[in-house]
């Protein structure tokens, strides 16, 4: 699943004002739930989404399980469509797209199996959408921490220069915001957008890491725009990993890996966040190793000095190898693009 981006990467983030007045005339919405092994969780979320003060035209659910247990959690909620993804772990945005797969709806939404949306979810989603230029929105998830509708708030869902991204989906501002990408948990786009992109592409395998992000960058290399609104809220709960956990070795392997694959297949080798990305790979590399060798230094106790410059190296290679990774599954993914006659 795949397709080629176009030209003209812009991003601020810019102020577009409050959407106080609900939308009169509900745009018609599907909401998608990918899940794997975590039917407790499906059932929770599918309770708060009959909930809501808008009700959305269709929820689909998209199991990757190995077992019947989520399909047997869908057959006790009238109405929610179940689908299956055969090709199981590690396939998140496979999933996306075959809830999307027909799709008549006016906005495709998606929500994380364990995020469970306030009453008004959909109904705030839905209200950046009386700006005809708006092509996606993407919502807040609180995650309980400390502060966290104050951290990162000037700087949320940005990419940067020197091509990392940022997050601070959890931050409140007073306001609606445009932003380069949104958080996957909780974010929606225009139907007709998604057929113009040719459709959700999955690069993305392991953690799954910057899968949701793809069409995001896609829609950015368009001009299009983002709104991420701190007013259609989920409470993300953090269920469990499918495999490992979260913030491991794995994990950062393919953070490393899935990124510079995200860069390079949707704004392009020759664009200056992927070029520079490479040198900022190397600056986090040579920070990791002078840490360590801090810890030689500064801990008492070999066992603690080794622990310390083994984690720093440790850290070091994973981005490293998973950088490399990243740059030989990107040069395959443009490479077929090429041959298939489409930009990658």
């Amino acid at each position: 699943m795949e397709v080629g981006a176009t030209t003209g990467l812009k991003g601020r983030t810019v102020a577009i004002g409050r959407y106080a007045d609900p939308v009169r005339a509900p745009l018609s919405t599907v909401v998608v739930i990918a899940t794997f092994q975590r039917p407790e969780y499906v059932e929770e979320c599918l309770a708060h989404l009959e909930r809501q003060t808008v009700s959305p035209d269709r929820i689909v659910v998209v199991d990757a399980s190995p077992n019947d247990l989520t399909h047997e959690v869908v057959t006790r909620h009238p109405g929610v469509e179940y689908r299956r993804n055969p090709l199981g772990v590690g396939h998140t945005a496979t999933s996306r797209a075959i809830g999307v797969e027909g799709a008549e709806e006016q906005i495709i939404a998606f929500i994380d199996d364990d995020a469970y949306a306030d009453a008004d979810w959909l109904e705030r989603l839905l209200e950046p959408y009386a700006d005809a230029g708006v092509a996606a929105v993407g919502g807040r998830a609180r995650n309980g921490q400390p502060d966290e509708e104050h951290d990162g708030i000037g700087q949320i869902g940005l990419l940067l220069p020197d091509g990392r991204l940022t997050g601070y989906f959890a931050a409140a501002p007073d306001r609606a915001v445009e932003v380069d990408h949104m958080l996957g948990a909780n974010m929606s786009v225009r139907a007709s957008v998604v057929r113009e992109l040719g459709g959700i592409r999955d690069f993305y395998p392991g953690t799954c890491l910057r899968e949701e992000t793809d069409i995001a960058l896609r829609m950015r290399r368009r001009g299009l725009r983002i709104v991420y609104t701190p007013f259609a809220v989920v409470e993300h709960v953090g269920g469990r990993y499918a495999r490992g956990r979260r913030f491991d070795s794995r994990y950062r392997y393919f953070g490393a890996r899935n990124h510079v694959v995200l860069l390079a297949t949707t704004l392009g080798w020759r664009d200056p966040h992927v070029r520079t990305y490479g040198r900022t790979v190397l600056r986090m590399t040579r920070r990791e190793v002078i840490a360590g060798l801090r810890a030689l230094k500064q801990r008492d106790g070999a066992r603690a000095k080794l622990r310390g410059l083994g984690g720093a190296v440790q850290r070091a290679s994973l981005d490293l190898v998973g950088t490399v990774a990243g740059v030989a599954a990107a040069l395959r993914a443009t490479s077929g693009s090429r041959r298939r006659g489409s930009p990658a």
